[in-house]
């Protein structure tokens, strides 16, 4: 398993980071990510515990499960089935008011599903994508919520 971290200020309220972080259909404005809707809402809110939402990255599909949900602080979330196939260990996004705005970390487990090498493909070719990728969502959220 590879575990994968991108950390970014966000210049606006932890609520608000939160908020739009928490609703993947504010992700295309990323540009990475192409397509994202909720398939299922969550407990007590749209995005919350239990939410099943499908995202369609550059990179490949996604359908997630959230986890855990504790506005503004933290969302968990566990990918159920991709293409490529990936074995995910699950993954977090934690929120903390900063001097300036919101210091969002995002970090995600995870291992290519592969006979073999699965680890060496995942740290040298699948994390720099990721982790790029995370970044620019991360990047669209600061663009959007900035003051």
């Amino acid at each position: 398993m590879v575990t994968m971290t991108v950390e970014r200020v966000v210049r606006a309220p932890v609520d608000e980071v939160f908020d739009w972080l928490a609703d993947p259909g504010n992700y295309p404005t990323s540009r990475v990510v192409l397509r994202a809707r909720l398939v299922t809402t969550g407990a007590g809110t749209p995005h919350g515990t239990g939410a099943v939402r499908v995202l369609l990255w550059f990179m490949g599909w996604f359908r997630e499960r959230i986890t855990a949900y504790e506005r503004p602080r933290r969302f968990d979330y566990l990918v159920e089935r991709s293409v490529p196939p990936v074995r995910h260990e699950g993954g977090s996004l934690t929120f903390t008011e900063v001097a300036g705005g919101t210091r969002v970390v995002w970090t995600t487990t995870a291992v290519a599903a592969l006979p073999f090498a699965a680890d060496v493909v995942t740290r040298r070719v699948a994390a720099p994508v990721i982790t790029w990728a995370f970044g620019r969502v991360l990047a669209a959220a600061d663009s959007a919520l900035a003051r």
